[in-house]
């Protein structure tokens, strides 16, 4: 055993919930929203926007149809901090239910291809 082991609740903070925002960020933005607008719903910076549209931040993890799916219609139901936090929480369900966040964590974090540990 060697390397640097990075925890699955690691994986989903420094990965799956950017990944989210951004996604969010980007349906928001095609609904027509401006960024300074889609920053408050975000709790984020403005130039974390930027960051997203540009791809600068968030933009190495790519979500599978069915995570996009749920992020755009999430993005209506969000009505304030608590639904924002409650849309996030829905959709890493969805991520990991699917075992997308395995993928990510053999990546990023070290896992062995083969494991199921988050699943037992």
């Amino acid at each position: 055993m060697g390397g640097q082991l990075i925890m699955p609740q690691e994986i989903e903070v420094y990965y799956i919930i950017p990944a989210i925002r951004r996604e969010m960020a980007l349906a928001l933005k095609a609904l027509g929203r401006k960024q300074k607008d889609i920053a408050d719903v975000l709790c984020v910076k403005e130039s974390t926007i930027s960051q997203y549209f540009s791809g600068k931040r968030a933009g190495d993890v790519l979500l599978n149809d069915a995570v996009i799916s749920a992020v755009k219609g999430a993005v209506g139901r969000i009505r304030d901090r608590a639904s924002f936090v409650g849309e996030v929480q829905r959709i890493v369900g969805i991520v990991k239910a699917q075992k997308l966040m395995c993928s990510i964590h053999i990546q990023k974090g070290g896992m062995p291809k083969a494991c199921n540990v988050c699943f037992r």
